[in-house]
């Protein structure tokens, strides 16, 4: 199985009214964010956890910028 890394410009856009235009993450932090929101909803984890982890994990799949990349990856595994 070949994996190929894909860059911003390859991923699908979006266009949103106040926001712009917004890419898309990859396919498994998709899944990942859409798990998560669902556990909100069914009242399975608390929102502010699912916030808390949804931004770690975000700050945690930054390679822009590594100091950000370790406070997610802090806040991810607290």
């Amino acid at each position: 199985m070949v994996v190929e890394r894909t860059t911003a410009q390859q991923r699908p856009h979006v266009t949103l009214p106040v926001l712009g235009t917004v890419t898309l993450p990859t396919p498994e932090h998709l899944a990942f964010y859409t798990v998560l929101v669902a556990l909100g909803v069914l009242e399975i984890v608390e929102w502010p956890i699912v916030g808390i982890v949804g931004i770690g994990h975000l700050l945690a799949s930054q390679r822009r910028f590594p100091s950000l990349q370790g406070a997610g990856e802090a806040a991810e595994s607290a």
